[in-house]
């Protein structure tokens, strides 16, 4: 360290180490206050660059005041704050007070890029260059990525990691863009820092991010809004920020001139904060909205979720064995997609999905017997492999080494497709599990999205929820947006497609299509009336040509003695529609 009677370094606005201060008692009296209370600091002394007017005091506006309390009064926040509300610079100016009147604290700064976090720490060290001198503490260390004060407090910057400050103990961590950092380097962060933090009893932890998807940030905002997990809320709307420094606030032709320099999705996303932005997916975004995660009852290393335990035959709770359907997809165990399945309790209406398995390191070799694993314990549960690429071999391994008996077959019926079969019969072709085809997958996304948007599949596991907002329509069909996965879902449309099948409807005893659309069968019923006729009660209604009309028995449209025309023509007209397969 290089003292120099012009400042730190040569620079004249920062005070070195060791410099004694004489204080008025005004400015003892406005230090204290300063020590007291950080918006009052931040208003008088903090300064900050406006592209107008360039260095300005920073005159906050209400909601950036909010902000301050609420950092300022709770240990766990999370913020939700659309683009250009000044939050980077907000939390920087508390970040800045923390540090000035704390000592031997160390605040770290973490950013989804080392560049956003040092931009960051570099609008700390110009507010700070700014301050008057008997308000600054001693400088030791001024580098691009860190500070060092004579108070023995430091701040650092550096990309979001498990390494990037691993081993240091830390006052303060502010997680800035947390939306944007990919959820693998997410969740490695999670595992191995954030005990150390949550383990202290005055430690704190910011976390300020836009929405960037379903992803952690997602995970640990709607446990805030559910005060599920000790996390505070802070939200901000782009209608409460002004146009321009000093201005009217944000209104409608404002939103509209920003749609159309950037697009609906980006607007949604960036102002909106909207987490599902996308209009594309199978699921309808207003659908997306209203799923909520539930926290798991188990969730282990390996890649294994648990939702809720078998349910098994109890005479005291009056209690039978539930069933339990597991569709199953395999991956090379390379690293890129995932191996995955999903059980879901097809017991009775809704189903519902009650555990998941994701993984991609594990050995399509090993994989049947984690598959036999779960299915015993769900009381031998019917399994349905996906069998175009490794998938037969999982699936030969699980029926015929493990001797797994539950292992459902299809059968090729030619025109007719695939179909779920016990093994036997006139069909071409059985083989153990099924294979996908663009017909198939087309089945099975449509009446996934009716089972999902008619509350008639419960899902509140947030791997599947997250995958959900970014499947969306490509070449024709489904699938992952880009930078994402599909594992799981594709699990939920095989189910789906298994939905429709003789075999599914023989084990639980039920009528996908019935129990999915009665609602609208009931008002096909009221409304669909024979155009041009009608019967006013008196008439007789009479056909004289017998060979005019065609088909016979119920389907026949014969009238010989006075009906209840309406009812008449109700009942046979939607038979003969639904039997020809034109509603359904």
């Amino acid at each position: 360290m290089t003292k120099h009677k012009d400042g730190y370094l040569g620079n004249p606005n920062l005070k070195p180490v060791g410099v004694q201060q004489q204080f008025t008692p005004k400015q003892v009296q406005e230090y204290i206050k300063c020590s007291n209370d950080p918006i009052y600091f931040i208003q008088n002394y903090v300064k900050i660059v406006s592209v107008d007017k360039g260095l300005v005091p920073f005159d906050m506006y209400d909601y950036q005041q909010n902000l301050i309390n609420t950092l300022h009064s709770n240990r766990f926040v999370i913020g939700k704050l659309p683009r250009q509300t000044g939050k980077t610079t907000t939390v920087g100016s508390y970040l800045l007070h923390y540090l000035l009147f704390n000592q031997n604290v160390n605040i770290a700064i973490l950013a989804n890029k080392q560049a956003t976090a040092i931009e960051i720490l570099s609008r700390i060290k110009m507010a700070f260059e700014y301050l008057p001198k008997w308000l600054q503490q001693g400088v030791v260390e001024w580098n691009k990525g860190s500070i060092v004060l004579e108070n023995g407090s430091r701040i650092l910057a550096a990309a979001t990691s498990s390494s990037a400050i691993r081993g240091g103990s830390f006052n303060i961590i502010l997680l800035d863009e947390f939306a944007h950092i990919p959820i693998q380097i997410a969740e490695d962060f999670f595992s191995s820092v954030y005990p150390t933090i949550t383990s202290g009893q005055s430690t704190k932890m910011f976390i300020i991010s836009t929405p960037n998807g379903l992803n952690m940030f997602y995970y640990y905002w709607k446990g805030a809004v559910n005060k599920q997990n000790g996390y505070i809320p802070v939200e901000v709307h782009w209608s409460q920020v002004p146009k321009y420094p000093g201005g009217p606030l944000r209104d409608d032709k404002w939103k509209t001139e920003m749609i159309s320099k950037t697009s609906e999705k980006q607007f949604q996303s960036e102002f909106e904060c909207d987490f599902v932005g996308s209009s594309n997916t199978l699921i309808s975004s207003q659908k997306l909205h209203t799923m909520v995660f539930s926290k798991p009852l188990l969730r282990t290393k390996e890649g294994l979720t648990i939702h809720e335990e078998p349910i098994r035959e109890d005479d005291e709770k009056k209690t039978q064995d539930h069933i339990y359907f597991i569709t199953v997809d395999t991956a090379r165990g390379q690293g890129k997609d995932y191996s995955s399945f999903v059980v879901i309790d097809v017991t009775q209406f809704p189903y519902k999905v009650v555990a998941q398995y994701k993984n991609n390191t594990v050995s399509p070799l090993l994989y049947p017997s984690i598959i036999k694993t779960v299915a015993k314990k769900y009381n031998n549960a019917y399994v349905m492999i996906e069998i175009n690429d490794i998938g037969s071999q999982v699936a030969d391994i699980l029926h015929t080494d493990l001797e797994y008996e539950f292992v459902v077959k299809t059968s090729f019926l030619g025109r007719k497709g695939q179909t779920i079969t016990e093994g036997f019969g006139g069909a071409k072709q059985n083989h153990l599990g099924i294979k996908t085809s663009v017909a198939t997958k087309k089945v099975g996304c449509a009446v996934l999205k009716n089972l999902i948007e008619e509350d008639k599949l419960l899902i509140e596991d947030f791997d599947i929820i997250n995958e959900l907002t970014t499947f969306v329509a490509k070449k024709n069909s489904y699938e992952a947006d880009d930078g994402h996965n599909d594992d799981l879902v594709t699990c939920l449309t095989i189910f789906a497609w298994c939905t429709r099948q003789d075999f599914f409807r023989n084990l639980t005893d039920m009528d996908i299509r019935l129990a999915m659309y009665q609602k609208e069968i009931d008002k096909i019923e009221d409304d669909l009336l024979p155009f041009g006729y009608y019967d006013d009660g008196i008439q007789e209604i009479t056909v004289k040509d017998e060979d005019d009309w065609t088909g016979d028995g119920e389907d026949r449209w014969l009238i010989t003695e006075k009906k209840d025309m309406k009812n008449w023509f109700k009942i046979n007209t939607f038979r003969k529609i639904y039997d020809d397969g034109g509603i359904l």
